[in-house]
């Protein structure tokens, strides 16, 4: 009897099994008989079925508990036979789960037999058939009311016994588009070497399997290199402005806001370790017993550590570390000067005590006024309100972490009320996540996927780049982007000036290129239009067309001119170039030739290449994450930025995960390959627009102190 339940290997044969599953009348059969036409192959029709019928027929006697083993050796030879004979995949109407399953449910047992068959037998995935279709009633069927009872009993059977399953819902049509969809994408994840659980997993997170097939290969193969042509400059790709360039430029924005909604986006995902990583090495490595921080300090060559504690005292946290400490230490000030800075430095990054290399970077002390401290929050609050505002509200976006968004809260009920009566502006929170989805494989140093101690794949974040998809989710005319770091203490009315200088540039090409679109949907166009469009083209975006362009037919040429025209557009703040780590602005060929103006992080460059090296050396500006972007097109419908993306770019990281080696993939920065083919001007901005604190010794720069 054990030899008339085993089943035959999928594995010998190569074969891609797919079990229907689920109670009587959901569809199972319709849909392997479908897959199975689809995909040219064979199909195992249920064993029982035929089995009953007969039954019924010579004696009119129903199913026993005493019929349960031989339909199991039935479908079982049934199914072996069809596994020989089939075409790269085997659909199976039914399986020995689900006699399994009837078994217990209507006669309280199973044989030992069949529950050991049954679990043992493997499919590659089981479609769990729901039962929102209607009961078609037979001979063979019992009734039905209870469907939901004993659906619920078949989902579990599969998740006691560890099975893969999806659920397939809707019409017969609907249910067949999703499961081809479904099969297509398992067939390539087992060509790339996982498994049908690597496979739910992926699945789970969102993540079409060509997606990770194209982030194995950039580990295998390497991401393409930046083609630098020359870097931006002044005049050449850079547009310089004079103050009262500026104060014009703001002015008109003002002038033209009012029918505008307007949203300023703050990256703000994250902990702040890297801004305390100097002083985590230096409590970790401090031999506390044996030296004093000097002697750390000089064997380190620590100038990091030796700068925060000469600045301590101007340090925006200082009294509130220093009174918790006096606090703890009743003796603190008779304390040797080593300790009390060790001490210091320990209550600063203690989980006990503030944790700052573990909060965001938005909720830390950064400015210390006369009345009180401020964060980074409450600085943004108060530019939202000076810049990013029209008739009397604003609209605010932070992306943060989700265990983080009640921290932000808390500061921002404490505050809001009175900048909002300061200002007389109402102020519109809102928050998002990255998404799950856009998090990327890890792999080994070997290009394996990476897996954890429970053997499951991991993921990761996929760096600031995947915040195209927030921003995508924003409905706004006009967004202010501006990193979460970059806030300055006083100087506002400065900073206002220079965003709303360059949300008046936006204003202005996105008024011009409206008015090309609309004219060229009219449809009567001479040739003149087309001339002037070009030198637009040319003079305010810094793009020519191509050779071929003027020897095509006046219909194409509109067609080319609308695409060009038609995109998003990112109004670009660069600032003198003053050895700031980051990217700045280039001109870049692509890989159809056409050249246009892109930020490019180092990291993106073939360093040996010397001539790639002599171009990224010799730029002049540096991009600070100043950007003011318009994501409607003429007709103010959202444009969708995902289809604006340079999908073969992005960064290969080395990381360390459990002190093991792996390596990462960061998607297109938001502001590099996210929007590689937007429609792009570069502006020189002032230094004093510019001030991220990268490590908390920034804090102590003059834009941070009072």
């Amino acid at each position: 009897m054990e030899e008339n339940l085993r089943q035959l290997s999928s594995g010998v044969t190569k074969i891609i099994k797919i079990a229907l599953f689920g109670p009587e009348s959901t569809g199972k059969t319709t849909l392997a008989r479908q897959l199975a036409e689809y995909y040219k192959t064979e199909w195992v029709p249920e064993f029982a079925r035929d089995y009953l019928q007969e039954k019924w027929n010579s004696s009119q006697q129903i199913c026993t508990i005493d019929d349960m083993l031989p339909i199991a050796c039935g479908q079982t030879k049934l199914e072996n036979e069809r596994t020989l004979t089939a075409n790269k995949y085997l659909f199976c109407d039914t399986n020995l789960m689900v006699t399994k399953v009837f078994s217990e449910v209507y006669y309280n047992y199973c044989d030992p037999l069949l529950h050991e068959a049954a679990c043992e037998h493997e499919y590659d995935l089981f479609f769990l058939t729901d039962i929102d279709v209607p009961w078609e009633r037979d001979d063979l069927r019992d009734k039905a009311e209870g469907r939901e009872s004993v659906f619920a009993v078949f989902k579990q059977s599969l998740i006691d016994n560890h099975k893969p399953f999806i659920t397939l819902s809707g019409d017969k049509d609907l249910r067949l588009k999703k499961a081809v969809a479904i099969i297509d994408d398992l067939t390539l994840a087992k060509e790339l070497g996982f498994s049908s659980a690597d496979f739910l997993y992926i699945q789970e997170y969102g993540i079409p399997i060509t997606t990770i097939q194209k982030q194995l290969s950039f580990f295998k193969e390497g991401i393409p290199k930046a083609d630098l042509v020359s870097p931006a400059t002044l005049s050449n790709g850079i547009l310089k402005l004079s103050e009262k360039d500026f104060q014009e430029k703001a002015s008109f924005f003002d002038s033209n806001k009012s029918g505008l909604k307007l949203n300023k986006f703050v990256p703000a995902s994250g902990a702040a370790s890297r801004m305390f990583k100097f002083l985590t090495e230096f409590i970790n490595e401090f031999d506390i017993e044996n030296e004093s921080i000097n002697a750390y300090i000089n064997r380190k060559k620590a100038t990091k550590l030796s700068i925060f504690i000469v600045g301590m005292e101007k340090f925006p946290f200082f009294e509130a570390v220093d009174k918790q400490l006096r606090a703890e230490f009743t003796d603190f000030d008779t304390l040797d000067r080593s300790l009390k800075n060790y001490y210091f430095i320990k209550f600063l990054l203690s989980a006990d005590h503030f944790d700052f290399a573990n909060q965001p970077k938005g909720i830390l002390p950064f400015h210390k006024y006369k009345t009180h401290i401020a964060t980074p929050v409450e600085e943004h609050l108060r530019e939202c309100a000076h810049y990013s505002s029209s008739n009397n509200s604003s609209h605010l976006h932070f992306t943060v972490s989700e265990s983080h968004q009640k921290l932000f809260e808390s500061i921002i009920d404490t505050i809001k009320p009175k900048i909002e009566n300061e200002s007389g502006v109402t102020i519109n929170l809102s928050y998002s996540y990255q998404n799950k989805s856009t998090d990327t494989l890890a792999v080994t140093m070997k290009n394996k996927p990476f897996r954890d101690e429970n053997g499951q794949l991991v993921f990761r974040p996929g760096g600031h780049g995947a915040l195209i998809e927030n921003l995508n989710n924003l409905d706004a005319d006009i967004v202010f982007i501006k990193n979460i770091d970059n806030v300055i203490q006083n100087n506002l009315e400065k900073i206002s000036l220079y965003k709303k200088g360059l949300a008046g540039i936006l204003l202005a090409i996105q008024q011009q290129v409206f008015s090309y679109l609309n004219t060229l949907d009219t449809g009567s166009i001479e040739a003149d239009l087309i001339n002037e469009i070009i030198l637009f083209l040319k003079e305010k975006l810094n793009i020519t067309m191509k050779e071929t362009f003027h020897r095509d037919s006046l219909e194409n040429k509109i067609t080319e001119v609308k695409a060009i025209l038609n995109r998003p557009i990112r109004i670009c703040g660069m600032v003198k170039n003053e050895g700031e780590p980051g990217g700045g602005p280039y001109w870049v060929r692509n890989n159809q030739g056409a050249i246009s103006l892109q930020i490019v992080e180092s990291s993106q460059v073939n360093l040996s290449n010397e001539d790639q090296k002599i171009i990224l050396n010799a730029a002049t500006h540096f991009n600070p994450v100043d950007l003011v972007c318009g994501i409607k097109n003429y007709k103010k419908e959202k444009f969708d930025l995902t289809q604006f993306v340079d999908n073969n770019s992005g960064f290969i990281v080395e990381k360390n995960v459990a002190g093991k080696s792996i390596k990462g993939y960061e998607l297109p920065g938001l502001w590099n390959g996210a929007m590689a083919n937007w429609l792009t001007v570069f502006v020189q901005v002032p230094l004093i627009t510019f001030n991220p604190v990268k490590t908390v010794n920034d804090l102590l720069k003059p834009s941070h102190q009072s």
